[in-house]
């Protein structure tokens, strides 16, 4: 009789625990991830990491370009042993498993047709306090526009509109005066996976107090174009053009012409205690590029009277030079009266 009953509790017990893991893995989450470079590496680092561990996240399938040579994402999938989706050739009905859609810096609209085949939705890692900076390039233009504070963005992901999509989280990330665009970049990264984890780890919750964005309050942070990097020192503050180039630093560089030719800013400095020395060379104009031999430093007056300091260019085809190599090759052998840039 009480072997008969110990059988009988070890089954209703196991019977139990079946049903109890389950439940338990009906609630976790079957995730699809859309992103293509370093800034979606974290946040995929994190949601396969907590596949591994059994937590939230009970299965994990990746959506990338399989263009790109050197796209980080599908390397860090064939490293792991990911399975990874062509996004060229994916669609709808390649969906069949997955509730939740996670997209990271993935670059393309998703079709409604695909954002409707999970359950849970679709969610987005943005960087930027939506609405502010709504677009392809929210960390440039956020830098680039001098504001001392950015951060990051959960959002549901819309059909048919990039970043229009319920706030379901935010963090605020510092821009410091000097920071250039790789340390923000990073910074945003990581601050954006781990708030990715935390919306992740209580998707109910976030959605129940998800908010609407404010249409009236976004601005926009569209794709860079070439001409972005052009300098107009009658119209950009040198605090302006050093803002321009901490936001292009390790993208491309400053341009402007000197005697017809293309030149390069490729290193800049910005003195932030600079009025005196302004004001003591208050007669030259927006572009007047002044060699101070005792410094051996080159000066371009900008817009509004303060100068910027120019440590590295490049001239039409040649090298990369110092400012007292242009001065020497270049400036030195022209009228002062030509001693400009221009554009």
């Amino acid at each position: 009789m009480l072997m008969f009953f110990t059988r009988k509790c070890a089954a209703i017990f196991k019977t139990n625990s079946i049903v109890r893991r389950y439940c338990l893995n009906g609630d976790r989450l079957r995730i699809l991830f859309f992103g293509t470079d370093t800034f979606s590496l974290p946040s995929l680092k994190l949601i396969h990491n907590n596949v591994k561990t059994e937590g939230k996240v009970q299965a994990l399938e990746v959506v990338t370009s399989f263009k790109a040579a050197k796209n980080p994402v599908k390397h860090y999938c064939l490293a792991e042993g990911i399975l990874s989706h062509d996004w060229n050739v994916f669609s709808a009905s390649t969906n069949t498993s997955f509730n939740l859609g996670v997209v990271v810096s993935f670059g393309h609209l998703i079709p409604e047709s695909i954002i409707n085949t999970f359950s849970r939705g679709m969610i987005n890692v943005h960087a930027s306090l939506l609405p502010q900076f709504r677009g392809a390039a929210p960390i440039v233009h956020a830098i680039a526009s001098g504001a001392a504070r950015t951060g990051i963005s959960i959002m549901r992901i819309k059909p048919k509109r990039f970043d229009v999509g319920e706030i379901l989280l935010q963090s605020t990330v510092h821009i410091t005066p000097d920071m250039v665009m790789p340390q923000l970049h990073d910074q945003l990264a990581e601050k954006g996976a781990v708030c990715l984890m935390q919306c992740i780890g209580n998707l109910d919750h976030h959605y129940r107090y998800s908010i609407p964005q404010d249409d009236l309050e976004a601005t926009y942070a569209p794709k860079i174009g070439q001409n972005f990097a052009e300098i107009h020192w009658k119209g950009q503050t040198a605090l302006q053009i050093y803002n321009l180039y901490r936001s292009l630093y390790s993208l491309r560089p400053l341009t402007t012409l000197f005697e017809g030719e293309l030149v390069k800013l490729v290193k800049i400095r910005y003195d932030y205690n600079q009025a005196k020395f302004s004001n003591d060379h208050a007669h030259e104009g927006a572009g007047c590029i002044v060699y101070f031999k005792n410094t051996k430093k080159l000066m371009v007056r900008c817009h509004g009277g303060c100068f910027i300091e120019i440590v590295h260019l490049s001239i039409g085809n040649k090298k990369v030079c110092t400012g007292q190599d242009f001065y020497n090759g270049y400036l030195s052998k022209v009228d002062t009266s030509r001693r400009f840039f221009g554009m």
